[in-house]
């Protein structure tokens, strides 16, 4: 199969789970992405989840983008693109043309009560995942929990809090050379 295709395709088909935005879509990005095609390891796919949350954009197709410039170019980062992308607009268009006929009715608001349930299951195991794979020593914890606290208890940027994150580690990094 052409490569730039087969990127398209397979992001494509990850773009389809466009229910709850670039979180949900995370963990099938590392089952498709890492487990299955071996465009990426875990530790690059954190890597890229964290460049792709401090970048404009959503988080998924800042990461489509970066795994199609890494396997192929630029060329593979607008097929990468592309594939995650176009499942959202075909979608979108679909549901915006019927939304108003059939909000009102019982069974849809149903279906998206349970999907946002799933929504958030996915992006439960995303978190549980990264922390697992992100968290390796005290410091990093301390991180994580102080980052959560600023952010859910105190209101804090988001943008904010990973500067400062950012910054703790480049400073922990440096310590910890200096005592080497």
């Amino acid at each position: 199969m052409n490569p730039y295709l087969d990127l398209f395709l397979t992001f494509a088909r990850i773009g389809v789970c466009t229910f709850g935005g670039g979180y949900a879509m995370l963990p099938i990005l590392q089952r498709e992405i890492v487990d299955g095609r071996g465009w990426a390891t875990d530790d690059e796919l954190m890597d890229y989840y964290a460049i792709g949350q401090c970048t404009p954009g959503v988080i998924a197709v800042n990461t489509a983008t970066f795994i199609g410039y890494k396997t192929h170019g630029v060329r593979g980062a607008v097929c990468a693109t592309a594939g995650m992308i176009f499942p959202s607009l075909l979608i979108i268009t679909v549901i915006a043309a019927f939304i108003q006929q059939f909000a009102h009715l019982a069974v849809v608001q149903h279906a998206f009560a349970g999907v946002r349930i799933a929504v958030c299951a996915l992006v439960l195991q995303s978190v549980w995942k990264m922390s697992r794979k992100g968290v390796i020593d005290g410091l990093t914890g301390i991180l994580l929990l102080l980052t959560f606290a600023g952010v859910a208890f105190l209101g804090l940027s988001p943008v904010l809090m990973v500067v400062l994150a950012a910054a703790a580690g480049i400073l922990a990094g440096l310590i910890r050379r200096r005592r080497t």
